[in-house]
Parts: structure tokens; sequence; C-alpha cells
């Protein structure tokens, strides 16, 4: 298998169709992998782009489901199970963001976020890591957020989750690492989407000193490195333009 080839793979891509999830997708789908997209509400996005990647001559599908609950995780990995084939890469990459004030954060707030973003990579690793462990080889990929370093500006419960996110990688790389699974994050900051369209002139208070900010297509060619790489493991990508070193 040359570097980057990752054909026949089978990558399940949680918030598949849009954004930064939709390049990866396309990303995988381009290395040879065939491509789970998730979704739990836009249906046409999802459709858009497994129809852009079977138009490329690759191998898609969509799977709906709510990643914050454990039965709906449990039935879309047994759909791309019986259409596409075990799933071999997991990409953690469904979550939300709330831009809220310390004074304005709730107990309900931070524990809502905890469960789009933490909970959810959780239960989706689970659902998918026992078979990896029998095959050895599987990869799981969480994309974090730089918030998980900085602090960051959209609220106390996403820098948390985030954090935690790349926390429990590391956590898993530990316990797969001689089974052929690794597990590592990825760690965007101002990558042009929907989610830093909607910011205000002051909450985007970061220059990156690259002078630009981020392509999805950039943070996707990560997500495709590690999954291709069998030697890198418990560790975080900060995809950042120069921002901090760490």
């Amino acid at each position: 298998m040359e570097a980057m080839d990752l054909s026949g793979r089978v990558a399940l891509v949680t918030g598949g169709g849009r954004g930064i999830g939709a390049a990866i997708s396309h990303a995988l789908a381009a290395a040879g992998t065939a491509v789970a997209v998730n979704y739990v509400s836009n249906a046409n996005s999802a459709r858009d782009t497994a129809a852009a990647i079977t138009d490329a001559g690759g191998r898609a599908a969509i799977v709906q489901g709510d990643v914050t609950v454990n039965d709906d995780v449990m039935r879309m990995v047994a759909e791309t199970e019986a259409e596409l084939g075990p799933v071999d890469i997991l990409v953690a990459n469904a979550g939300i963001g709330i831009r809220q004030t310390i004074e304005e954060t709730t107990e309900d707030d931070f524990n809502h976020v905890l469960q789009a973003n933490l909970t959810s990579a959780f239960l989706c690793s689970q659902a998918v890591v026992a078979g990896m462990r029998e095959r050895r080889w599987g990869r799981l990929i969480y994309i974090t957020s730089g918030a998980a370093h900085n602090g960051g500006r959209v609220g106390l419960h996403y820098s948390a989750s985030k954090g935690g996110m790349e926390a429990l990688a590391r956590a898993y790389a530990l316990r797969l690492v001689e089974e052929g699974v690794t597990a590592n994050s990825v760690s965007p900051v101002l990558i042009r989407t929907d989610m830093t369209s909607t910011a205000t002139p002051e909450q985007q208070v970061f220059s990156p000193p690259v002078g630009r900010m981020g392509h999805v297509d950039e943070v996707a060619s990560a997500v495709v490195m590690l999954a291709a790489n069998g030697y890198m493991t418990g560790q975080t990508v900060h995809m950042n333009g120069g921002l901090y070193f760490t």
C-alpha cells in the first residue's frame, strides 16, 4: 500500500456532509476509501457529498443518526457495515459550538455541549473499536479545536469538550497501541466554515501569522495523513497558521 493510498478501507465521517466534514469525506474518497457520510438532519448536504464522491468513481453512502444517542450510533454503524463494509476509519467531526459568556452558561448548556462533542466521540469510538481490534487495523481521528489549548472564544463548554476529545484520543492510543489501532486529533483554528462566519469582529481576535484563515481542504489533508500513518498515535496535529506552537 502506497503512503497515502487507503484503497479498500471504509470510513465513517460524522457530520460528513458540510464544511470540514464534507472536505474530509472527499479527501478520504480521493485516497481510495469508501465513505459513510453521517448526518442528523441535513439530508440534502449529505446526499450532495455522497453523490459527488460516487460521480467521481468512488463509493459512498449516507447514514442518518444522532451521534449523542447510542442506539442511533449502533444503527448507523450497522448500516455502514451492511452497505460498505466494516468501519476501519472513524472521523469524529460532528459537534456544536454555542457562543456564550461565563454568565450566560448554565449547567444544562454545559452538559449539552459536552454531550454533543465529547460523549458523541466516545459513543462512536466504542461502536467501532471492537471490530478494529479484531482486524488489528483501525484509525480513530477526532476533530477538535485550538480552543482546547488557548481557552477559546466560543464558550467554556466548547473548550472543555474539545480538550476532553484530545484526552480521549490519548486514552485510546495508550490502550490500543499494540493492536494496530491508532488514535489522534486534528486541532483547527480559524478555518473558514459556517461557524466562523457567524463570529463578530470582536470574537475574531486572533490573526494567524500566515495572514489568512485556513481552508477546509487543509484540515482534510491532515486527516488523510493520520489515516494512512500507522506509526503516529496519541498526537494532536495543530492547524493554526502559526498562531501558537505546542
